[in-house]
């Protein structure tokens, strides 16, 4: 049994790409169910953010039919399968190179902005939502907890969690370097889920003029604009409203385009082409790519922000380097216990085999009693009958082992049964037999 992780994620692939392997919250059971269904898995997590799709598997085979089932499956049957190019940009580790992967994307070692502390709560999602649907078994259940416990020691012990960023302070960070003071513009937020309600506090305390937020749960977006001092729009009123907006962040579970080129266009012509800046925080994406072939039109997506985020690396290298060994450290114990817990598995299923052998022989004998089998003719034969049983497979495996040169094993056996060694430097140099040869009188 092996671990496998495959994925993408901002540093492999577009948000082309992305999006189209992008699962939305309410898809990950129909998801999680097919995978299940492979005949080779037995656990299975799916990690989908705006930033990454990752599939952790525990697999009796190879994470081919794993890899398949990633191509085949479109996040949104809407956007199509992405097909045999995604084979080009997946990312493939297994057993501790992946254990070691998930603790860095927890801690936030693996994200665009470098320590963000959002991927931490959507890794607990992907678990929750993997146990929800009956996905998980002792070995994935384990290897998370575990994750959130390095994810915990490494934010608390090193300075990786000081001052935390995300990818939504950071697009606020652009809008206001590159574009215009907040405090002069109007902002309209689209969406009301973490991403924005990040956004909203950041402009908000950048002293926004005017802050809109637009979901299509009215009530949420009350909710976020009571909070920030904004005022709360129902998405189906987002035309006659676009036009005032100076900056926009966009970050929605849709999974088609929440602006579209025309909605733009009128919204530019009503502003007399005063300049526009869209951030489009979402996979899939919420903003349809041609808009930014507009003039007076500054579009980014989270691939764009990659750039700004460099900065962020540069002043946190040290922290990640000292979050690594931690990291190093939680990853080399648990893959301890796992290989610990895989041996005594071998001792269980070894066991299981002895006593399932002593119970069927037991039952054959007292058949044969039952038929009239004198005593000690039952006796003979239950021992001569269990010896072969038990013995019959390392005998044959040694006899190979001796055919072919592999003195490993019968130094193993040599370990396992010390009379083994003590009777070799007596006995004669006999060929090795197999003692369940059916020749034998009771066999």
């Amino acid at each position: 049994m092996s671990l496998f992780l495959l994925g993408i994620n901002h540093q492999t692939a577009p948000v082309a790409l992305r999006e189209k392997v992008a699962f939305a919250p309410e898809a990950l059971a129909s998801a999680l169910a097919s995978l299940q269904a492979l005949r080779e898995v037995s656990e299975v997590v799916l990690l989908s953010t705006c930033n990454r799709t990752e599939v952790y598997a525990q697999s009796n085979g190879s994470d081919s039919e794993l890899i398949d089932w990633l191509v085949a499956h479109p996040g949104d049957p809407g956007n199509g399968a992405p097909g045999p190019e995604l084979r080009a940009y997946l990312y493939r580790h297994r057993d501790g190179d992946a254990v070691r992967h998930l603790f860095r994307v927890a801690s936030g070692l693996d994200s665009m902005v470098l320590g963000e502390p959002q991927i931490l709560g959507q890794v607990k999602q992907a678990w929750a939502a993997a146990h929800d649907a009956g996905a998980l078994g002792g070995t994935l259940d384990r290897l998370f907890q575990q994750a959130f416990a390095t994810a915990k020691h490494a934010r608390t012990d090193t300075r990786i969690g000081m001052h935390p960023v995300s990818v939504a302070s950071t697009a606020v960070h652009l809008a206001q370097r590159n574009f215009a003071r907040l405090d002069e513009s109007t902002v309209l937020l689209i969406g009301a889920g973490e991403t924005i309600e990040l956004a909203a506090r950041h402009v908000a305390e950048a002293r926004v003029k005017r802050l809109l937020v637009a979901n299509r749960t009215l009530a949420h977006a009350q909710d976020i604009a009571s909070r920030h001092g904004g005022f709360a729009l129902p998405l189906d009123e987002i035309d006659r409203h676009l036009s005032e907006a100076d900056v926009v962040f966009s970050a929605t579970a849709s999974r088609t385009p929440i602006l579209r080129r025309p909605q733009v266009e009128h919204a530019l012509q009503a502003r007399r082409h005063r300049p526009m800046l869209l951030l489009d925080l979402a996979v899939p994406r919420d903003i349809d790519s041609d808009v930014g072939e507009l003039r007076d039109v500054f579009l980014y997506t989270v691939d764009d922000l990659e750039h700004v985020i460099e900065d962020n690396r540069r002043s946190r290298r040290e922290a990640a380097q000292q979050a690594e060994a931690i990291i190093d450290l939680h990853a080399s114990r648990f893959l301890e216990q796992w290989q610990a817990s895989g041996r005594q598995q071998t001792l269980l299923q070894l066991r299981a085999h002895g006593e399932t052998a002593r119970d069927e022989t037991l039952a054959k004998v007292q058949r044969q009693l039952a038929a009239g089998l004198p005593a000690e003719q039952a006796l003979e034969l239950l021992a001569h009958t269990l010896t072969n049983r038990l013995l019959h497979a390392p005998t044959v495996a040694l006899r190979d082992a001796a055919l072919h040169g592999d003195v490993d094993l019968a130094r193993a056996a040599e370990k396992l049964f010390p009379a083994l060694a003590q009777g070799a430097e007596s006995a004669d140099p006999t060929p090795i037999t197999d003692s369940s040869n059916p020749q034998s009188p009771h066999a």
